[in-house]
């Protein structure tokens, strides 16, 4: 149920979410990190 939940959130989080992958970690703002951090949270939890 709850890895479910987290692949759903994946894919409105590609679907809504802009994608950083081409933009240096140290150069984004505190709003692209949180954002970063956010998907990378999410993303991990599904794999698990």
């Amino acid at each position: 149920m709850r890895k479910g939940l987290f692949k759903i959130l994946v894919k409105i989080n590609n679907a809504v979410l802009p994608s950083l992958i081409k933009k240096d970690p140290s150069k984004l703002s505190t709003l692209q990190k949180a954002i970063l951090g956010y998907r990378y949270w999410v993303l991990t939890k599904a794999l698990d």
